[in-house]
């Protein structure tokens, strides 16, 4: 995933909001948004090539969401699969801190990640690149492909967007959230970041909403906790035709969280 924004604790009526955007090549193999036939506890996409999620949450109310960090110069070839920190984080029981605790002893075997664990009472963060675990307060967030709140364009343009959504919103719909992340606008040059890749590449993927012919967006997720306990998580998928043109297909779930 590259792109995760969130409003924890801001809202009257929602304790935690999450739009999210993930980007990666067409031709991954992934199935949609649903709850897993194996860990039916889960609701989240699947990563098929090695079976974990970037984003997924649980009947109990566990939550975790994952981006990468974009160092092509560090990758390390045989590192396990980043995905599979979210999914065994929503598959036990282990409280978030607690989690992150474990995660950070051998958090350097992977490839750079930022990963957000929570559940119904506290909200943490943790990346392998700085090796430090934030407890998150109340507040509005954004990552995408560097650490917490680093003021790329795209994600200070989404966090400007998410606030005017979270402020003039009493309630919110996934529309408005996926609305917030069909953004294709790319800011000029030199507002880019420089993270290793090329300049064409700099340029697609300093969109909030990517598009190109072999890699983009797959995904847009909006995912609202009410105080009540309520959970609702949908999915927007975006399917390449031969056309050429993409076909959106959306799914929604709601649920009472188990207390």
């Amino acid at each position: 995933m590259c792109l995760l924004l969130f409003s924890y604790k801001l809202h009257p009526n929602y304790r935690l909001v999450i739009a999210a955007n993930r980007d990666e090549f067409f031709e991954r193999p992934t199935r949609r948004l649903d709850f897993w036939d194996d860990m039916p506890q889960i609701l989240a996409g699947r990563d098929l090539k090695d079976s974990g999620t970037w984003l997924g949450v649980t009947r109990s109310g566990r939550i975790a969401a994952l981006t990468n960090f974009r160092d092509p110069a560090s990758i390390k070839e045989q590192a396990p699969s980043r995905g599979l920190l979210v999914s065994n984080y929503l598959e036990g029981n282990q409280a978030p801190q607690d989690y992150l605790e474990q995660i950070k002893s051998a958090g350097q075997v992977y490839n750079g990640f930022n990963l957000l664990t929570g559940d119904k009472n506290e909200l943490y963060y943790y990346s392998n690149i700085n090796n430090e675990i934030q407890k998150i307060k109340p507040g509005l967030y954004g990552v995408s492909n560097h650490l917490l709140d680093t003021p790329w364009p795209k994600v200070e343009k989404g966090k400007a967007d998410f606030k005017a959504l979270i402020e003039e919103k009493k309630t919110i719909k996934p529309e408005d959230i996926f609305n917030v992340l069909n953004n294709r606008s790319r800011p000029a040059d030199d507002k880019l970041p420089h993270t290793g890749v090329s300049l064409e590449w700099e340029r697609m993927l300093a969109a909030i909403f990517i598009t190109s012919k072999e890699y983009g967006t797959r995904s847009s997720s909006a995912i609202l906790m009410e105080k009540t306990g309520r959970l609702t998580f949908a999915e927007r998928t975006f399917i390449p035709q031969s056309s050429g043109s993409i076909k959106p297909l959306t799914v929604k779930f709601s649920f009472d969280i188990d207390l």
